[in-house]
């Protein structure tokens, strides 16, 4: 295998689930449910696809006070039936890119369906269960995951205008080479999305915990969704403007732009310094 791509280990697979994610993403969904997989599956990189014909080097991007490089990284541990790919997304030539990936995903590691991860900013109150939508590449692979407990009869276009997400690109690629694919979506209370949302990054990796039987325990993701649900009581207590908007969202209600932009600010702000 030539090209971009390059291999740092060769371990063995068995029939391999290849989960995507991209580092830019509503509420870090796909990156901490990606990450959370590497970390709980000791994990390691074997493969990585150069980003010098996919991103522009004018200058660099700093997230967090740290230098942010392209990568795009596949790993695996133990474990031979998954495949990990977490990747920046490329600013150029998506099709070289996705075939660069899917040429290891198909032909090194044999992998039999890919699922890609998206959060999805919502008016869903963050008191509601989250809901895990789909969208897939053949109705077969729909019809394999019906009794997931997940909706498997949503339909998605593409605004007027805009250009396709890069996951949908993806499900197109991987369906031309007849790989089963599907992009997994977590509708996400707006106004956590700036700081991210344990609640939705656990209902993915249920998903995955019960259609690959990991064996995971999820006591750490329970302890983070009780501190922030604590958090925003709290803040609401405090606040009959928190309140009040709120329990507008809870009612299916709208409130306006302003309003939501102040309730991400005042939000933000209860849950900045949350005491661990």
């Amino acid at each position: 295998m030539s090209g971009p791509v390059e291999f740092l280990r060769r371990p063995e697979f068995e029939k391999p689930v290849l989960i995507v994610s991209w580092t830019v993403d509503n509420a870090g969904l796909s990156e901490s449910v990606t990450s959370y997989l590497n970390r709980k599956l000791a994990n390691e990189p074997f493969c990585r696809i150069d980003p010098a014909d996919f991103h522009q080097f004018q200058g660099v991007s700093i997230r967090d006070d740290v230098i942010d490089f392209p990568e795009s990284t596949f790993s695996s541990g133990p474990r031979k039936d998954l495949v990990v790919f977490r990747s920046s997304a490329p600013r150029f030539d998506w099709h070289s890119f996705l075939n660069a990936m899917l040429d290891v995903a198909q032909d090194y590691c044999h992998a039999t369906e890919i699922y890609a991860i998206g959060g999805m900013v919502s008016l869903v109150p963050h008191t509601s269960p989250r809901e895990l939508l789909a969208t897939f590449s053949t109705p077969e692979m729909r019809e394999s995951l019906s009794s997931q407990n997940m909706s498997v009869t949503w339909n998605y276009e593409t605004p007027p205008g805009q250009r396709p997400t890069l996951n949908s690109f993806l499900i197109w690629e991987a369906e031309r080479r007849n790989i089963p694919a599907a992009t997994l979506w977590v509708p996400i209370p707006f106004y956590l999305a700036p700081g991210g949302d344990p609640k939705s990054q656990l209902r993915v990796l249920e998903f995955f915990n019960t259609k690959l039987n990991l064996c995971m325990g999820f006591d750490d993701l329970d302890h983070e969704i009780r501190r922030q649900n604590r958090a925003i009581t709290s803040a609401r207590k405090e606040s009959q403007e928190i309140d009040a908007y709120i329990t507008k969202i809870e009612q299916g209600e709208t409130i306006s732009t302003e309003d939501s932009q102040k309730l991400v600010f005042m939000i933000g702000k209860a849950l900045a310094n949350l005491p661990r």
